[in-house]
């Protein structure tokens, strides 16, 4: 017999309140990138996230207890826009980023809809959307544009 184990994470709706500590995670896990395609500003990183939170799409990852990340799905031409998916660097590397993809691939797939993101050049999470089914869409000296479209269904 073996123990069942509980999953390690949760997602929550996010409220207003979760605001600042998602603006200051954004800040602390997109740097090495921005940094390195020279495009880092520190108040611009704060701001563009401030700017675009709306927290009826968006969702707080816990995990420990504690906040550890966040996720939005924000509705987008014919499906889904994925954005602000963001996991403390200190959970990084253990199925949590995976799994909260899954699950949010899952409810697009059961709607028939396509999911959109973008991703920094060279950004180590691109891997992860290309082994969940993100194929390129095009891209540019700064971002990546992806797409995932529902599987078909067969007969």
């Amino acid at each position: 017999m073996h123990a069942r184990t509980t999953q390690p994470w949760a997602l929550r709706p996010a409220t207003p309140e979760d605001l600042e500590a998602i603006v200051e995670l954004r800040a602390v896990v997109m740097r090495p990138d921005l940094v390195r395609l020279g495009r880092y500003d520190e108040d611009r990183v704060r701001r563009r996230m401030r700017d675009s939170y709306v927290p009826e799409h968006a969702s707080v990852i816990v995990a420990e207890g504690r906040f550890a990340g966040s996720v939005t799905l924000r509705p987008h031409q014919d499906g889904h826009c994925l954005e602000s998916f963001f996991i403390d660097e200190r959970l990084q590397g253990r199925g949590i980023g995976s799994a909260v993809l899954s699950g949010l691939l899952a409810r697009t797939d059961a709607e028939g809809v396509p999911v959109r993101l973008d991703v920094l050049q060279g950004s180590a999470a691109r891997r992860l959307y290309e082994r969940h089914g993100f194929v390129l869409e095009r891209e540019d000296s700064v971002d990546v544009f992806m797409v995932r479209r529902p599987p078909v269904p067969t007969a």
